[in-house]
């Protein structure tokens, strides 16, 4: 995760990510929040709760690609006010897609995230080994 986050950062802050990072279910396993992994480049909220937009990517196990955030009112999770747009990954494991965390990316620009970014996100955990290779994305618009 943390070469992931790493490699991301490196190749696409200037081009507008504001911060990228994985969350993943708390240790314990009640699946009542989600903890910080490794992230870049600024301090994140942690723990956070189910209810945000990572916390459906991972209940659904789909990609969430959210064009303006002011459009989810309480329940995002805002960890930095400037943020404007968000795509949220699964890493699914296993022939059943179990997911195991989420690769959370943020930007300050508008309609920042496409269908295609999710995908060659999930492309690149897959060739990582964070996901399980051919795993179904569904990508779901907030």
């Amino acid at each position: 995760m943390r070469a992931v986050a790493d490699a991301l950062w490196d190749a696409f802050h200037e081009a507008g990510y504001s911060w990228c990072g994985f969350y993943t279910i708390s240790a314990g396993g009640e699946g009542e929040e989600m903890i910080l992994g490794p992230s870049r480049d600024t301090p994140a909220c942690s723990p956070i709760g189910l209810h945000g937009v990572c916390g459906l990517g991972y209940r659904s196990g789909a990609a969430i690609v959210v064009p303006d955030i002011r459009t989810l009112g309480e329940s995002y999770v805002a960890c930095d006010p400037r943020d404007m747009s968000e795509v949220v990954v699964p890493m699914l494991d296993g022939p059943g897609g179990v997911c195991i965390g989420v690769l959370d990316i943020d930007s300050r620009d508008v309609d920042a995230f496409t269908d295609e970014d999710a995908v060659g996100l999930a492309q690149v955990m897959e060739a990582a080994g964070l996901a399980t290779p051919g795993a179904e994305l569904s990508i779901v618009h907030r």
